[in-house]
């Protein structure tokens, strides 16, 4: 018992030293947090990419990604190009920040899922249930939707239309998360090779090793994630957002070049 706890006690300490550093993945979901925009999607994707690569390395797959330094180099030259990119709108938007306002109580209301909206203006909305509040149907913060002729339940544009935004939102949420995770090449050199390797030294430990690392992500990604729903009350603040936006620019485009560079 004593042998396994102090792999797993390992693997925890072995993951976190790898996972917590300022890079593209945790940045993104860092601004993900703070927006409260498909924080659990992108949580869940971060914390499953991670178990699934360090599954692959505990079982051995680590040798044969650094046989095959092809696939590294193409991965590197794409994934640098995506977060080059990725920086520079983050860049674009540090001359157009957007500020987070949202009412103690109405985290369940549309338009309060920490979306931003751009300087100059504010989204506010009321406690549910009270009278006259954007979006509030008088019942738990859930919006209520009402047509042209003012009848509850018939989605009227503006309805539709949010609903969309916000599915779209959602999708590309996730599609840069993913991107971001299996576009680096570092992440298959350190959680596959790297853990893959001090893992084979724990024998018989490995896998408890391997879960224990994988215990180490998911605290790490949902810490990250839902906690940064306490930056709210800062980022209510157009110049907030510009001076994160700006470090996460900086932070996308350096590693960006990095990796270009290193291949």
């Amino acid at each position: 018992m004593n042998s396994a706890l102090t792999a797993a006690a390992a693997g925890f300490g072995t993951g976190l030293s790898l996972i917590v550093a300022i890079g593209a993945q945790n940045a993104f979901v860092l601004r993900q947090g703070v927006r409260r925009d498909a924080v659990l999607a992108v949580v869940a994707i971060c914390a499953l990419s991670d178990a699934a690569l360090i599954a692959l390395g505990v079982g051995g797959v680590g040798a044969v990604v650094v046989a095959w330094p092809a696939v590294l180099t193409a991965v590197g030259l794409i994934g640098g190009l995506f977060l080059i990119g990725y920086g520079c709108l983050a860049a674009r938007r540090v001359l157009k920040p957007s500020a987070l306002t949202v009412e103690p109580g109405a985290a369940g209301a549309a338009g309060a899922t920490g979306s931003a909206v751009p300087a100059g203006s504010s989204v506010s909305v009321g406690a549910p249930g009270s009278a006259g509040s954007a979006g509030s149907a008088g019942s738990a913060g859930v919006p209520s939707v009402v047509g042209a002729a003012g009848a509850p339940g018939v989605p009227g544009p503006s309805g539709v239309a949010g609903v969309a935004g916000r599915a779209g939102s959602r999708r590309r949420a996730v599609l840069t998360c993913l991107a971001m995770t299996w576009l680096n090449p570092h992440v298959y050199l350190d959680t596959v090779f790297l853990l893959g390797s001090i893992a084979a030294d724990r024998g018989p430990w490995r896998w408890t090793f391997g879960l224990g690392a994988m215990l180490a992500s998911l605290v790490w990604f949902a810490a990250l994630g839902f906690g940064a729903r306490l930056l709210s009350p800062l980022l209510a603040r157009p110049s907030a957002w510009r001076v994160l936006d700006a470090l996460i620019a900086v932070t996308m485009i350096v590693l960006g070049a990095t990796l270009i560079a290193g291949v």
